[in-house]
């Protein structure tokens, strides 16, 4: 699905991204890659349902040296470089600000695919079938899922895949390092992509963006 104004100010796509960093553009990479498009705008401020809560960034609690900082740095110039060259969509001047979820059967369970997902931003709405967030600490997101009236028991990830929203570069205790970011980034985008395209195996693109060593 292709990014499409509707009425309000309102555009609507298939995936939204909330992070323009290292994490939201390996991500917005994998999902480039197999046709799926998103849009990605700048962190979130406000996460919630009904009474929006505010949000903490996570904090590295591990001291990255200066290896780990220069890899990092070259991961995120080439994906920067893939983005601006295959034309994904990054907004890093437009904010998120709010997160709501708009019912399109109401009665229904949340988790029966019966909803769409409102990014608030200062220019508009963002309406789109699948949220990635990059950032957001797991207590805000305990609560923000509570406020959905979702039980989510211990496996977090789990609870948030099931109403359509997904997390890289988002650890409990510690930032995940580049290469765990990267291969979370794959493992989403081919999540998303299975639900977009369900009727064919996942299919990459042209275009290449970060090479790791093994």
């Amino acid at each position: 699905m292709s990014s499409m104004p509707v009425n309000g100010g309102t555009e609507q796509t298939t995936t939204v991204i909330i992070g323009t960093g290292l994490s939201g553009l390996a991500v917005a990479a994998e999902l480039r890659r197999r046709g799926v498009h998103c849009i990605v705008v700048d962190g979130l401020d406000i996460l919630g349902a009904g009474q929006p809560a505010n949000t903490a960034s996570l904090q590295r609690c591990d001291a990255a040296d200066s290896v780990s900082l220069r890899e990092r740095n070259e991961i995120l110039r080439h994906l920067r470089n893939y983005a601006a060259s295959h034309q994904v969509d990054v907004r890093n001047t437009t904010r998120a600000v709010q997160l709501s979820m708009v019912r399109t059967a109401p009665g229904t369970p949340v988790e029966a695919a019966s909803h769409m997902w409102e990014v608030h931003t200062p220019t508009g709405i963002l309406l789109a079938d699948h949220i990635v967030l990059t950032r957001c600490a797991h207590s805000q997101l305990r609560r923000m899922l509570s406020d959905f009236g979702i039980a989510v028991g211990r496996n977090l990830v789990a609870a948030m895949r099931a109403i359509g929203i997904y997390l890289v570069g988002v650890g409990d205790l510690i930032t995940p390092s580049p290469k765990e970011v990267l291969r979370q980034a794959k493992t989403v985008g081919q999540a998303i992509s299975s639900k977009v395209h369900p009727e064919k195996a996942p299919t990459l693109l042209t275009g290449s963006f970060a090479v790791l060593p093994a």
